[in-house]
């Protein structure tokens, strides 16, 4: 499993890479709350410390909950019952008071991973909209049967949106899947991906733009 730690001591952080790594965890650890909303696309599940040097945790956990579902157990010194309850209630999957011991810290982890793959609907892994096949998996894309050639970014976006089809994807989650963050001159590439992505699948009416908004793939 891909773990991603958002914690700012370096002897927890230290001894938690360790047995993670020890029972087959890849680890990526960071120091910043920022980082979190940066690196959290390529992992399976988050352990976030309030205690961060730039932004609280908890409202960490809020912002992400905005753009994701990954998995998130929070991991910190912070017991009061006001810190635990709004730690859930923001949608933490589960909540862990320092110090732990790591065995239950790994029960834990696995029993929120059971949960989150017992919840979680199958989606498709192919999606076709008109005469346009998207294979997510192969990272392939037909249009009338021939295949077009897309950039790898060109790709991701369009995979982000095959996935939601027929349902407005807002702009700011586009930004959060493809590159993880929402700068403004990433904000710019997105709208040349965009064009240059209509112009190959030669079908513009299919890829929508909602003003003020973000897209839709389909009707």
């Amino acid at each position: 499993m891909r773990i991603l730690l958002a914690e700012d001591d370096d002897g927890v952080a230290g001894a938690l890479v360790e047995v993670l790594y020890d029972h087959g965890h890849l680890t990526r650890r960071v120091t910043h709350g920022r980082d979190v909303l940066t690196y959290h696309r390529s992992s399976d599940l988050l352990l976030l410390d309030l205690g961060l040097p730039d932004v609280d945790g908890l409202e960490v956990l809020r912002r992400l909950r905005t753009v994701s579902e990954l998995s998130v157990v929070v991991l910190t010194a912070r017991g009061d019952e006001r810190s635990v309850v709004r730690g859930l209630r923001l949608g933490a999957d589960d909540y862990l008071v320092k110090p732990v011991r790591l065995t239950e810290l790994l029960a834990r982890i696995e029993a929120v991973t059971r949960r989150t793959a017992a919840q979680a609907p199958p989606g498709p892994r192919t999606v076709r909209v008109g005469d346009v096949e998207i294979a997510l998996d192969a990272r392939q894309v037909h249009v009338g049967g021939a295949e077009v050639e897309l950039t790898t970014k060109e790709f991701d976006v369009l995979a982000v949106l095959a996935r939601r089809t027929g349902t407005a994807v807002s702009r700011e989650q586009v930004l959060d899947e493809v590159w993880g963050d929402a700068h403004h001159a990433v904000s710019r590439s997105l709208d040349v991906h965009l064009t240059q992505l209509r112009a190959k699948l030669g079908r513009p009416e299919l890829l929508t733009t909602i003003r003020g908004f973000g897209f839709r793939l389909g009707d």
